[in-house]
């Protein structure tokens, strides 16, 4: 299998990059991103681009592949409506609209996040932006795309958030996690989980689904078949 991830250098693709160079049946993997990471391995190759509004120049990079897991991901917090549709809708769609044409047999899985307004009308701004991103995602020519709403994930192995009161979100709950976990097991995720959930949708690569933090769990521990 080969897989693109768009999205390596923030927490939840610094645990799906860990799991796809773990899995046996992961030939290649290409990250696609403003930075690099610092990790080197045989089987991945990383590319680097600033403007990720237009993938023109790589097309010929961009062919061939059985995945992509999309990752970019940013904090609506105190930004205007506008800019986080540039930075959630007009990004993904960029990516997304090239590599279904270019392979139309891919699995796409797109990271949206818990509360994502379907409707586009509700009162949450990020909500419907993210809404309108996962309607427009299920529209393209794609073999499947899934789509991920986690809530609470704990990152593991090294992961971390490159926004600084993400981290300090997650430094304060570090004690908690293991226990919340226990006590909520489904809801609350982990790096790990959500990269082996990721590499199970692509396994399958087939259908349309959204998946909730429990289907996520269910999905990555093989207890969940998309319908």
């Amino acid at each position: 299998m080969k897989v693109l991830l768009c999205g390596a250098t923030g927490m939840v693709g610094q645990g799906v990059l860990r799991e796809c160079l773990r899995a046996e049946d992961v030939a290649r993997v290409v990250t696609v991103g403003r930075a690099a990471t610092s990790i080197r391995h045989p089987r991945l190759q990383e590319i680097q681009r600033s403007d990720l509004l237009d993938y023109r120049p790589l097309e010929a990079e961009l062919t061939g592949f059985d995945a992509c897991f999309f990752c970019l991901g940013v904090s609506s917090v105190g930004m205007t409506q506008a800019d986080y549709t540039r930075l959630t809708y007009d990004l993904t769609l960029a990516a997304a609209q090239t590599l279904s044409r270019l392979n139309p047999q891919m699995t796409f899985v797109y990271v949206s996040g818990a509360g994502t307004d379907a409707s586009e009308r509700g009162r949450s701004m990020w909500a419907r932006v993210k809404g309108r991103t996962e309607n427009a995602l299920q529209r393209l020519p794609f073999r499947a795309v899934f789509l991920f709403r986690p809530g609470a994930i704990q990152p593991l192995h090294g992961a971390i958030s490159k926004t600084p009161a993400v981290r300090f979100a997650y430094a304060l709950s570090r004690p908690v996690m293991p226990l919340l976990r226990r006590l909520m097991p489904g809801w609350v995720l982990t790096t790990e989980v959500v990269g082996q959930a990721m590499l199970a949708a692509a396994r399958f690569g087939q259908g349309r689904a959204i998946l909730e933090s429990p289907d996520i769990d269910a999905l990555a521990k093989g207890r969940w078949r998309p319908r």
